[in-house]
């Protein structure tokens, strides 16, 4: 095992756009994570197959369609059902902010708009996902 943070980085949904996501990815690639980015398309049910496949520690999920509450949601009891509610969700896309207060209470742990500096994204995975063993 490296040590280091593991997240992977999703686009779930019919949602096309993925540079928001891939930036992201490598912002926290560069700080020294892990980072696997599952592509474009992607269900639920894959996003939380990789997670474990990957053994990450966090999913940070791109959704700019407004599908967000459902998507969001859906990986989240995925999450829950397969005993990995410790892996950290955390999100990013246009999500209004009325949705906020609903996406936390179902268990995502922060959300980023645009525009949100990708240093600040770095420092609060690293503050809010626990570094495994050996790191």
């Amino acid at each position: 095992m490296s040590g280091r943070i593991r997240v992977v980085v999703a686009k779930p949904g019919l949602d096309g756009h993925d540079r928001g996501a891939k930036v992201v990815a490598r912002a926290l690639r560069d700080a020294g994570m892990e980072v696997i980015y599952t592509g474009l398309h992607q269900t639920p049910e894959q996003v939380v197959e990789t997670v474990l496949q990957e053994d990450a520690d966090a999913v940070g999920l791109s959704v700019l369609s407004g599908a967000h509450m459902t998507l969001f949601a859906k990986v989240v009891a995925l999450l829950n059902e397969r005993d990995a509610s410790d892996v950290v969700v955390f999100g990013g896309g246009i999500i209004p902010e009325e949705d906020l207060p609903r996406l936390a209470e179902i268990g995502v742990a922060k959300v980023f708009t645009p525009g949100a500096p990708t240093h600040e994204i770095v420092d609060w995975v690293r503050s809010n996902v626990a570094q495994p063993a050996g790191a």
